[in-house]
């Protein structure tokens, strides 16, 4: 896969943010602030390995945007770690956090580390001593910065992140509230896993019930029988691909870095995913032909293609060969400017990460309110739901005569759990985002491209709050 750009990742952002302010009406000095990363901060620390000797850890944490509090944004460890990609991460979550209406500033960090050759006490040792570093600094807590997974961290990295941070700060009672993306045990919510994966279908799914877009593109309205291909099978290909498939549609093709396959009758993900754990690779499943090359499977016929891995997999020299008629931007910045215009030029839709990849940030704003609010979504009112349902049950029988089966009484009389109020919130507000920036670049046929509507949509709303505000001092 070609990762060549002519920009970094943080001045790709900015040269969409550009393109984009040319389409409102905010003057140049507030524009300048709403781009700049607030805060940085860089850290070196040292950590005593296994083996005795001892590594200096490269880290950061970035604050783009104050303008809501706290700042929000992922983790990631990699040896790809840089500031640039930090500070392009952290802006996006600003955008992206405006898009979807989650009242929190952007933020992210990152860890210049490969997780895979380190034990699990030396990862412990290093994000241990990367929290305490935040909480000297003042980069992290529940009304100030909250971090979340990203690439290479989970579930136990967040549970480290929140024992340590409880063990600096005894007595905060919303301590549970500093990180989200935890175990539900520890106060994470139900949800969060499958949340990415879940929103990127909710909004390629919502443009694809859009009556006129998809005439423009000459597809059927809905997702049935839409031809798929998932670049990626981490977390967010993963459910990408379940969500798709489970609702009609054909995932056609699966890339990894090791290669790709294809079939035309479609693919099932668990089934891949279990051979790919049990041979190590994705090739030579059953009934499904071998790609050697990964990037190839970027260029083959679909009608949907989900890039859900790697930012600036999509450039110059392969977008004119892209045959798909959406692109939805599960992963961060898969595409380059240059593809942008390339692929607009073509009439491709180009769904944009900056909001279609929120569900995970959505789902982190939930578990964010469960822990300020000490309460289980759902423990309040799934029980009264469920009897009130029973009641009118009870009441219809008894008025016409027929009994309900007992199979249609329990979907009828069931009251929601917490996933389900979660999922529930989840589509409500992807939903939303995807008719709101649909509606701006309607309004403004001028606007060349959907991610340019969405930055309109991300510096407007940033804009009102940055003007409601005033400047301090």
């Amino acid at each position: 896969m070609s990762t060549t750009s002519e920009y970094s990742f943080f001045q790709s952002v900015e040269k969409s943010f550009d393109k984009a302010s040319k389409y409102t009406n905010w003057e140049t000095g507030l524009l300048e602030q709403i781009k700049a990363c607030n805060s940085i901060y860089s850290m070196r620390f040292p950590v005593k390995m296994d083996d005795g000797r001892i590594e200096v850890i490269e880290a950061y944490r970035v604050q783009h945007s104050q303008h809501k509090s706290p700042c929000k944004g992922g983790i990631r460890f990699s040896m790809a770690v840089n500031q640039d990609e930090v500070m392009a991460l952290a802006a996006l979550m600003t955008y992206k956090c405006a898009i979807v209406n989650v009242p929190f500033g952007g933020g992210k960090g990152g860890i210049k580390i490969n997780p895979r050759a380190l034990s699990a006490y030396e990862l412990e040792k290093i994000t241990r001593r990367y929290t305490a570093e935040l909480v000297k600094k003042n980069f992290i807590g529940p009304g100030i910065d909250v971090p979340a997974p990203d690439y290479g961290t989970g579930e136990r990295e967040m549970a480290w992140i929140v024992d340590t941070y409880q063990s600096l700060k005894p007595g905060e009672i919303d301590a549970a509230g500093c990180v989200t993306g935890k175990p539900v045990s520890l106060g994470g919510v139900r949800g969060r896993k499958e949340a990415t994966g879940l929103g990127v279908f909710y909004g390629v799914r919502e443009v694809c019930l859009m009556e006129d877009v998809m005439k423009k593109l000459g597809l059927t309205v809905g997702i049935e029988n839409k031809r798929v291909i998932v670049q990626g099978l981490g977390n967010v290909g993963y459910f990408s691909a379940k969500f798709f498939r489970s609702h009609g549609a054909k995932v056609v093709a699966i890339a990894e870095f090791e290669g790709a396959i294809y079939c035309a009758d479609g693919l099932d993900e668990e089934a891949v995913f279990q051979h790919r754990k049990t041979t190590g690779s994705i090739l030579n499943f059953p009934g499904a032909t071998n790609i050697e090359k990964s990037s190839d499977a970027l260029e083959m016929d679909c009608d949907i293609l989900i890039p859900a891995a790697l930012e600036n997999v999509i450039d110059k020299n392969n977008a004119p060969n892209i045959k798909a008629k959406i692109i939805g931007e599960a992963a961060n910045g898969p595409l380059t400017p240059e593809a942008d215009d390339i692929l607009s030029k073509k009439g491709v839709l180009v769904i944009p990460d900056m909001y279609l990849n929120a569900g995970g940030v959505t789902v982190s704003y939930f578990e964010w309110l469960k822990n300020l609010s000490h309460v289980r979504y759902g423990r309040l009112e799934k029980r009264f739901t469920e009897n009130a349902n029973i009641n009118i049950i009870n009441q219809i029988e008894e008025l016409t005569g027929k009994k309900v089966s007992p199979t249609e009484r329990a979907v009828i009389a069931h009251g929601p759990d917490e996933i389900d109020l979660v999922h529930s919130g989840l589509e409500e507000t992807m939903i939303n985002a995807t008719r709101e920036i649909m509606d701006i670049w309607n309004a403004n046929p001028s606007i060349p491209d959907m991610r340019t509507a969405a930055y309109v949509c991300a510096i407007n709303k940033v804009g009102h709050s940055y003007t409601e505000l005033g400047i301090f001092p």
